[in-house]
């Protein structure tokens, strides 16, 4: 069996409050059921805003600079993730599909090596 990275994709300005509506929170409650009925998943977790993150950048003397907010500025960002252990990219790429539809996201599916 291999693991699977499962990112989330949304559009900057995403607001959680005003956009995840009961319907989309039950069928990604039930997606995480699946999963671990499955024995497929290995970590979840959601992200919080990149606003709110810290980013640390190494220059070329070796000093760290820290700033405010994501380290790449894009028009979208990693709102959240699964990390399953699944038998092959298909099958990982199916649990990505499973996973747009309840997130009504964006998802890439990734291969850790190994």
């Amino acid at each position: 069996m291999a693991q699977y990275l499962l990112t989330v994709y949304r559009a900057k300005g995403f607001d959680p409050a005003s956009s995840v509506d009961n319907e989309m929170s039950q069928a990604i409650d039930a997606l995480n059921d699946k999963m671990i009925d499955s024995g497929i998943r290995v970590f979840v977790g959601g992200l919080m805003s990149p606003e709110l993150a810290r980013s640390l950048r190494l220059e070329l003397n070796g000093d760290i600079t820290t700033a405010k907010g994501a380290y790449i500025d894009t028009t979208e960002y990693i709102d959240g993730l699964w990390v399953l252990e699944v038998p092959d990219i298909e099958t990982a790429e199916e649990w990505g599909r499973r996973a747009a539809l309840a997130c009504r996201a964006s998802v890439e599916v990734r291969p850790f090596y190994g």
